[in-house]
């Protein structure tokens, strides 16, 4: 039997960043076609002679002028067969994570602007990017638990109570400080430096560091990152 099969395979890549108290979110504005001037994900279609992984991050680099050093591949959205109004398209979703404070925004190609928006502040998106966005959030919530990929959206130097904070954010829900406190550093993976915050108000605080080569050989030797919120 002949096949015949129209398909066209996209990427589209939801960026997370964390400001103080905010969990934000990557969109850039659609130049062209019948979506003009609606926002969306970064994304688009997959050339014929790349990986996937490749086309997420051509795309990263063309729409918002942005690399990014945490990647993972999130899920396939296909089950829609409208959910591109032009043809059929299935998106293969990333999820990324960034210290936007570090990152300089500029929009190209087929995109008009790039803007970070606080999560609970999102306009409406174009596609069904609001589905794919909320899988990415709640997987970014449930990963939290049991990998320590939050300090991806942290400096590199941070406090403590910006750690505590991150936690509380991307939750939404109130922690136990002080059993956080003790159980992070009952790990050995973060580190206390020898500098102090910048900040001008209250007593002048410590800043820690995350130690991925000690997390990495502790996770060889069997070592399990677990915490469990009541």
């Amino acid at each position: 039997m002949e096949l015949e099969q129209h398909i066209k395979i996209a990427v589209d890549a939801i960026v997370f960043g964390y400001t103080e108290n905010s969990l934000n979110v990557l969109l850039i504005k659609q130049k062209y076609g019948i979506l003009k001037n609606q926002w969306a994900l970064v994304g688009g279609f997959v050339q014929d002679n790349e990986t996937l992984n490749n086309a997420v991050n051509r795309e990263l680099q063309e729409e918002a002028g942005i690399k990014v050093n945490y990647l993972e591949q999130l899920f396939t959205f296909g089950d829609k067969l409208d959910r591109d109004p032009r043809f059929r398209v299935i998106s293969v979703a990333y999820f990324a994570l960034v210290n936007s404070s570090k990152l300089i925004l500029k929009a190209d190609t087929d995109a008009e602007d790039a803007k970070w928006f606080p999560i609970k502040e999102l306009p409406p998106l174009a596609f069904d990017h609001e589905e794919i966005l909320q899988t990415a959030h709640q997987r970014l919530k449930n990963k939290l638990t049991y990998q320590p990929i939050g300090f991806d959206l942290l400096p590199k130097e941070f406090l403590f109570s910006d750690l505590e904070n991150l936690y509380c954010t991307i939750l939404e829900k109130e922690i136990d400080r002080r059993n956080f406190r003790k159980k992070i550093l009952s790990f050995g993976i973060i580190e206390e430096t020898e500098k102090f915050s910048p900040k001008k108000s209250g007593r002048p605080a410590k800043l820690f560091k995350f130690n991925k080569l000690k997390y990495n050989k502790l996770t060889n030797e069997g070592f399990l990152f677990e915490i469990n919120f009541a």
